[in-house]
């Protein structure tokens, strides 16, 4: 069974942000499905859809996203696809 998550990426546009995150997941071999991202004013909007077949590294994974947070002043979150539509549901 397939297991997808919802990538989302905020903050300030700068150069290298797009290939800073999909370096990180192709390090963990997690394939991107969607990919829709935006500039708003001066802020970068991103959001993925992601294949999470290897749940095990999960961790390593936030590690990863938060050393490129604190570098690039950005915020990155990371949902399971069923938890994410659960929580937007009206």
């Amino acid at each position: 069974m397939q297991k997808r998550a919802v990538v989302t990426v905020v903050g300030k546009d700068k150069v290298g942000i797009i290939a800073r995150v999909t370096s990180v997941l192709a390090e963990f071999n997690m394939n991107i499905h969607d990919i829709s991202q935006t500039i708003l004013q001066d802020y970068f909007t991103m959001m993925m859809i992601v294949d999470i077949a290897e749940q095990n590294h999960l961790e390593q994974l936030l590690k990863a996203f938060e050393t490129i947070e604190d570098e690039m002043n950005l915020s990155i979150s990371i949902q399971l696809e069923d938890v994410f539509q659960a929580m937007h549901r009206i």
